[in-house]
């Protein structure tokens, strides 16, 4: 099982429609045949894989390494099991920009929809959570614009999310598996799949980082008055220590007005910190460095990151989607799900088979 990261350079372009139409249709698809044979919880599973997910991306139509894939595959699952979800057992909420901000919102709904009352508010933290590491706790200079949960009826979830650097234009990409996460702010992800790592991220949620968890938030749960009192004495002496080149000191009323409320709030973990509305990236950076002064508690600066085509690349490479092709794909999976549904599952296991089958 491999869950974690992949990094991917942007690309200019859109989707045309009418491959949308067609990725939807065997999205869809897919999804089903892996219920039907594995249960909805293989689907988790395989969308926290990033190499399932980018090879996924590839069969619907994308270059393996176009970040335009992560925003319109995840888009094509979710609206090619609209209408199907209760009978998957599968749910996906989410998207990019202004949509994921409505995560929650579309969980709730999702939940009076289906009757999912009980595992609403546990999705909404999770949801909001998970987003909350990515961009606070882990500073990588990745800015999340993209946030997608897939969960099932017993309340299972997967998430993807994606960040953006803006100076590199580069996109790099978050997977969380929830049967597997012990501590959601101690080494979330099980594994990094990725050719390219940084040696300046803050990364709050490493393992190593641990004593310097703890004493941020001892330090949160002090007056703010002693906490910026040290704070200004770092200033003026300028001491330089070892943080992230795009991450400057904190500053401002900003800053003064996060600890007062975290000391307010008497955080009694470092979750509970990350939770506390307003405690951002500035926050932690600053409580982190001051952490380290103070207890001699340093965080982690290792960065946690760590192809194929079937139809072609919605770009035109290494050649254009050929419509023919995809539509064959799509008549032979529909046709081997329709069969299964009645009993008849010659076509399935001809289609297991194939994926015994090795190529040299």
């Amino acid at each position: 099982m491999r869950t974690g990261t992949a990094r991917l350079p942007l690309h200019g372009g859109r989707c045309p429609a009418w491959l949308f139409q067609k990725m939807k249709r065997l999205a869809g698809l897919i999804v089903e045949v892996v219920v039907l044979e594995f249960g909805p919880v293989e689907v988790l599973r395989r969308i926290s894989d990033p190499y399932w997910f980018q090879a996924l991306g590839c069969t619907l139509g994308f270059d393996w390494h176009s970040s335009g894939l992560t925003t319109t595959t995840c888009a094509a699952l979710k609206e090619g099991i609209n209408d199907r979800e209760k009978e998957l057992g599968v749910f996906i909420a989410g998207g990019k920009g202004r949509v994921s901000l409505q995560t929650p919102r579309e969980i709730e709904n999702i939940g009076e929809k289906f009757a999912l009352d009980r595992h609403v508010k546990g999705l909404q933290d999770t949801s909001r959570l998970v987003a909350k590491v990515d961009n606070a706790a882990l500073q990588d200079g990745y800015n999340l614009y993209h946030h997608c949960i897939v969960f099932t009826g017993k309340g299972e979830w997967a998430v993807v999310q994606q960040g953006m650097n803006e100076n590199s234009r580069w996109a790099r990409r978050y997977h969380w598996l929830g049967e597997n996460i012990r501590d959601f702010v101690s080494d979330p992800h099980q594994a990094v799949c990725c050719d390219y790592r940084r040696d300046d991220v803050l990364n709050l949620v490493a393992g190593e980082s641990d004593a310097n968890r703890q004493a941020s938030v001892t330090i949160s749960r002090e007056n703010p008055e002693c906490f910026l009192k040290e704070w200004s004495k770092i200033k003026e002496q300028e001491i330089l220590l070892d943080l992230p080149r795009h991450h400057p000191l904190p500053q401002g009323k900003r800053l003064s007005a996060s600890l007062y409320r975290a000391f307010l709030e008497q955080p009694s973990d470092f979750q509970g910190l990350l939770t506390i509305p307003g405690v951002g990236p500035q926050t932690l950076r600053a409580l982190s460095l001051l952490a380290e002064l103070s207890f001699g508690a340093p965080a982690s600066r290792k960065d946690p990151a760590r192809y194929s085509f079937a139809h072609g690349g919605k770009d035109g490479h290494p050649y254009p989607v050929n419509r023919e092709t995809y539509e064959q794909s799509i008549h032979v999976l529909r046709e081997a799900v329709s069969k299964a549904r009645i009993g008849q599952n010659d076509k399935m296991r001809a289609l297991r088979r194939l994926g015994t089958f090795e190529t040299l």
